[in-house]
């Protein structure tokens, strides 16, 4: 697992951030793809199957960074790395 600057920061300096943070990969890695479109959570679905790309979203108004309270997770189509990032950061 990778995290980006700005949550590896919040990470570092905020307990509940990282619980945060830890919970949401737990759900991803479980197929429960947070605050995404049904349609987004159909493909995620596919993906997994077809070993494609998924992205989830989680959001906790009690970590807002410039306004979004939300973090995005991203695995790979190759399963080589997921990344847990701000959507600024993208």
């Amino acid at each position: 697992m990778a995290l980006t600057a700005g949550v590896n920061g919040l990470v570092a300096e905020n307990e509940d951030f990282a619980k945060f943070v830890t919970e949401s990969l737990g759900r991803h890695l479980k197929g429960d793809w947070g605050d995404v479109c049904v349609e987004d959570k159909k493909a995620n679905d596919e993906a997994v199957k077809a070993g494609d790309r998924m992205l989830s979203a989680y959001n906790d108004d009690r970590f807002p960074k410039n306004g979004n309270a939300t973090i995005w997770i991203i695995t790979e189509g190759d399963r080589s790395v997921t990344t847990v990032l701000f959507p600024d950061e993208y």
